[in-house]
């Protein structure tokens, strides 16, 4: 948002004040506070002043808050229309004392910060344009007005600065490695976002954002699909927002690399595994859960235990004939369609869920049986679906075991051989390890024969060898 969004009313009054306390600081005898920040590319020293806390305006551009500001729609509106009135202010200030994933709470992170404050003081200074405009030390400033403190340290930018200057130094300082605070993942995906609007390379957007391109690939795919989510989710005036999405993250990395890897296998399979993800994610299961949502998890757990009555309905599947077989299947894209509708229906019945008051009663008890149902749903699939991976997890156990068994003993190959070179051989040693080694794959040739039916060419080597029980 590079946006103009103007000056306060009293920006004469706080420029008058500020030319004056810098004056101060320049006639003064000490050696006056300096901060130093990234200015339209350049490090740029600039003088440190105390101004009147309830004088200086939040920044209603700030990235901190971008994603929360859709907590109430209408006080949003509001903000757009006049950032500067006292009920604008009044909004951002509350929604920077609370907590991102979900503003109708406080932030632990604040109270903390308040504690901080009332106890140390102020650390760093905040930063400031001219006119009163907070360009950083928002959080700092709202915590300072609830201690009642009634002034607050702040550099000051230099009377050139445009608001094309305040976002982009903004941001320079939030993605300072040191900075305490970071912004939540919804508005750091936003802030990203924002620079790719400005059309800057993601090479150079990855330097700012102190990250690789690849990760910045990564949250501008995840990005995308939050917002195709949200459009999803709308019921008539009611949609999930992006904030709602605030504690996903961990989920959402793991969803882009699962994807990315099984879509270039088959796309179609990638895509039910995409849904199905996306679902247990709005359904709130946890990252565990979620990793148990295989290509297969569809077909073979979730389908055969989804009700007709709670089936979606979908656009009807065309069909394709198995030739020689007299058999139809449905066309490829069928299942991922009814997935998707499956999805709408979590997304739908979330966000009725998340209005709240704002829905009509009826509304919150269809929704929250749609949305209980499909959980309970899930819940068994995904069970199942896990006892299916820990299942397939034992069988694999002993065969792999044997395989680090054998790189092992080719690396005591190499070592032979270069301790062959040298003289450096434990001879005694060797020995009682290889005869340890024998008395090891004889117990093996017994347990492999007791639990093996009908042996292969590799169990009956081994009992060959060993000695073992046929």
């Amino acid at each position: 948002m590079s946006t103009d969004l103007g000056i306060p009313p009293i920006a004469i009054e706080n420029r008058n004040l500020v030319e004056q306390r810098l004056k101060e600081v320049h006639e003064g005898q000490g050696v006056p506070e300096t901060l130093t920040v990234e200015f339209r590319g350049q490090p740029r020293h600039i003088e440190v002043i105390d101004m009147p806390v309830n004088q200086l305006f939040y920044n209603p551009g700030t990235h901190r808050i971008r994603a929360q500001r859709s907590y109430d729609p209408a006080k949003d509106r509001a903000l757009e229309e006049d950032a500067w009135s006292y009920e604008s202010q009044e909004y951002l200030h509350y929604l920077l004392t609370a907590l991102p994933a979900d503003p109708n709470k406080r932030d632990p992170a604040f109270n903390d910060l308040m504690e901080s404050l009332g106890e140390h003081k102020q650390n760093e200074p905040g930063l400031i344009t001219r006119d009163g405009i907070l360009v950083n030390g928002n959080t700092r400033r709202a915590a300072l007005a609830e201690l009642g403190v009634s002034s607050i340290r702040v550099g000051v930018l230099p009377a050139s600065c445009t608001w094309v200057d305040i976002h982009a130094v903004e941001l320079s300082l939030q993605l300072r490695p040191d900075e305490r605070r970071p912004y939540s993942y919804i508005n750091h995906l936003l802030a990203l976002d924002e620079q790719m609007k400005l059309g800057r390379p993601l090479s150079d957007i990855a330097r700012s954002f102190r990250t690789t391109s690849p990760a910045c690939e990564r949250d501008v795919w995840i990005l995308s699909q939050l917002r195709d989510l949200v459009q999803r989710s709308a019921t008539g005036s009611i949609s999930l927002r992006l904030m709602d999405f605030e504690e996903a993250k961990e989920k959402l990395f793991e969803l882009y690399r699962t994807y990315n890897k099984e879509h270039g296998k088959n796309k179609e399979k990638a895509d039910l595994l995409k849904e199905a993800r996306l679902a247990a994610i709005v359904l709130e299961f946890s990252k565990t859960d979620v990793r148990y949502i295989g290509t297969d998890f569809q077909a073979r757990f979730l389908d055969p235990r989804i009700p007709e009555s709670v089936k979606p309905i979908a656009a009807a599947p065309t069909a394709v004939a198995i030739p020689g077989l007299n058999r139809t299947v449905q066309a490829a894209g069928a299942q991922v369609a009814a997935a998707r509708a499956l999805t709408d229906k979590v997304l739908q019945a979330k966000a009725v869920q998340v209005a709240g008051e704002k829905a009509v009663p009826e509304q919150l008890v269809k929704a929250s049986q749609v949305y209980t149902g499909i959980r309970g749903i899930f819940e068994e699939s995904i069970e199942f679906a896990g006892k299916d991976h820990r299942l397939r997890k034992k069988r694999q156990a002993a065969p792999d075991r044997v395989t680090d068994a054998c790189k092992d003993l080719e690396q005591c190959i190499t070592d032979l051989v270069l301790a062959r070179g040298n003289g450096s051989l434990d001879e005694g040693a060797f020995d009682d390890a290889l005869i340890g080694l024998r008395t090891v794959m004889g117990r093996l040739a017994v347990e492999a024969a007791k639990s093996i039916p009908l042996p292969g060419e590799g169990v009956t080597w081994l009992r060959d060898v060993t000695g073992g029980t046929k």
